[in-house]
């Protein structure tokens, strides 16, 4: 069988990521956001009535969101074992005979990046070596983002020195319960620079922020400072990634992009655990951006758990049959 989705597993290597030079600091774009929330509600909640791909088209969105996702260990008890083998996932991450009657034998699936703590930085980059797999690395504080700027900048560049080639940074919520764009702006401004050769990805927390318009306006001066992706959560608040959320961050990447020129990906990270919530996510981010957008290169899973769920649905898919979690490789 030759999957052959709309997406048409089109190859994305050479692809550049989004090199986003930011824009001097305006408040004029801030204070002109506004957001209709039984409106973005109404359009989330349309998603789900529709008709969603099916069979091989199906198979092949989700082979596509393997290939997006940052797969991630962010826990208390993480292990340079546990990260050998999560890297090990990464380049590797379906079965052998899956992909070869997925008809996709010739093609190479690896997922988009592998995200560990600051700590895990250079044994991911050594179990990855060869791979051409990025090694993101949360940094600043995270999660709360709390520490101190020059510790947090401090942060960032060790995980460069240490190989990372994308860095996952923490706002400070206050900025934004404040509205204090400007200092939300030199604090973001500062980790870019301290990013150096590495692409930024900017974690608003969008649980902590209270409002959608919050959101928005969060998400425009974090490209205004040169965020190259902005990204929903850390994974650890209360709410994680929503559709509302999500669908304001991408109007809002869509708008700046109309301003200025510049592309900006996205990732929603915490509690998308299934594949179905992948389709919904990938369905999302088409309707509003493009099918440019659904490259590695401007979107990312953040997650742990969706990659198995994904396997096993690819599975059913050239068996008819559902296996156990636990019949595949766990990430």
């Amino acid at each position: 069988m030759n999957v052959a989705g709309p997406l048409r597993l089109a190859p994305f290597a050479g692809r550049p990521h989004p090199d986003n030079p930011g824009t001097a600091f305006s408040l004029d774009p801030v204070e002109a956001v506004r957001v209709n929330l039984s409106a973005s509600e109404r359009r989330v909640a349309s998603l789900g009535g529709r008709r969603t791909v099916k069979k091989d088209w199906q198979a092949a969105w989700l082979v596509r969101a393997i290939e997006c996702i940052d797969l991630t260990t962010l826990a208390g008890d993480d292990t340079e074992g546990r990260v050998q083998r999560l890297a090990a996932k990464a380049m590797r991450p379906l079965r052998p005979d899956i992909q070869a009657t997925l008809g996709l034998s010739g093609r190479r699936v690896t997922t988009g990046a592998v995200c560990v703590y600051h700590r895990f930085v250079r044994a991911a980059v050594e179990a990855l070596e060869g791979s051409g797999i990025p090694v993101a690395a949360v940094s600043t504080g995270f999660p709360a983002g709390l520490s101190p700027l020059s510790t947090r900048l401090a942060e960032i560049e060790a995980s460069v020195a240490d190989g990372a080639r994308e860095i996952d940074i923490v706002i400070t919520r206050e900025h934004v319960l404040r509205g204090d764009w400007r200092a939300l702006y030199d604090e973001i401004r500062a980790c870019k620079a301290a990013c150096g050769p590495a692409h930024m990805k900017t974690i608003l927390g969008t649980g902590d922020l209270q409002t959608l318009r919050n959101v928005a306006r969060a998400s425009w001066v974090a490209m205004m400072a040169g965020s190259d992706f902005i990204k929903t959560s850390t994974g650890k608040e209360a709410v994680n990634a929503t559709l509302p959320v999500t669908l304001t961050m991408l109007r809002a990447i869509r708008d700046y992009r109309a301003l200025t020129g510049h592309l900006v990906g996205y990732k929603p990270a915490g509690g998308i655990s299934t594949a179905k919530d992948a389709l919904t996510y990938l369905s999302l981010v088409k309707e509003e951006l493009g099918g440019d957008w659904l490259q590695p290169n401007l979107f990312r899973f953040g997650a742990s758990s969706l990659l198995a769920d994904i396997e096993r649905q690819l599975e059913h898919h050239v068996t008819g049959g559902y296996a156990a979690f636990s019949h595949h490789g766990m990430a």
